[in-house]
């Protein structure tokens, strides 16, 4: 595999992309390259278009960059290079994070007083995390709490406030917005089964 440098503006992202890409990503993936380095290089088919790496594009772009690391995947058939954009983001998903080894290894960068907050680990995830290790799964059954459910004389909420309700976090959004699903998840993750 030869990495070559090529100029941001000669890349060409695909038009028919079907991954959103949103902007907490970006600059997460902005705060990575630029915390560590350009590490995972853009793979693009033999006319400059990518097959993997948009979010890293967008960063780069965010952080001006002129030039990035590149392979060219240019051996590759058109039908190779389309399984391979989605082979690419759909297998990510199938690995789920081991919460106890994640748990050691962010508590061990906070005792370094090392910031993990701008790649998405929050101080609430890491909070989560714990209880999981306390609790076991957090998919745990609903338990009624004692918050006063009586709403206000003159109740109101404004598009994107994220509520403490007892043991409880709520949002007024939309459900099908990833960035909103992320601004409620504080930068946690969300799981459920599926029967």
């Amino acid at each position: 595999m030869e990495i070559i440098s090529m100029k941001v503006r000669d890349i060409i992202p695909y038009e028919k992309n079907p991954r959103n890409i949103p902007k907490e990503a970006v600059e997460k993936v902005a705060a990575s390259i630029k915390e560590f380095g350009f590490r995972q290089p853009i793979v693009v088919d033999k006319d400059n278009v990518i097959i993997v790496g948009h979010t890293r594009l967008m960063a780069a772009k965010k952080l001006k960059m002129k030039e990035v690391p590149v392979v060219v995947a240019a051996d590759l058939t058109e039908e190779q290079v389309k399984a391979y954009r989605l082979a690419d983001n759909r297998t990510n998903e199938f690995s789920e994070w081991d919460a106890d080894q994640l748990f050691d290894e962010l508590q061990s960068l906070l005792d370094l007083d090392y910031d993990m907050e701008p790649f998405g680990f929050s101080t609430r995830f890491l909070d989560d995390l714990e209880g999981d290790e306390e609790g076991g799964d957090t998919l745990k059954p609903v338990e009624e709490d004692d918050f006063d459910t009586t709403p206000p004389e003159e109740p109101y909420v404004k598009l994107g406030e994220v509520y403490r309700l007892g043991n409880h976090i709520v949002m007024c959004g939309d459900s099908t917005s990833i960035d909103d699903i992320a601004k409620l998840l504080g930068g946690g993750i969300c799981r459920h089964d599926i029967d």
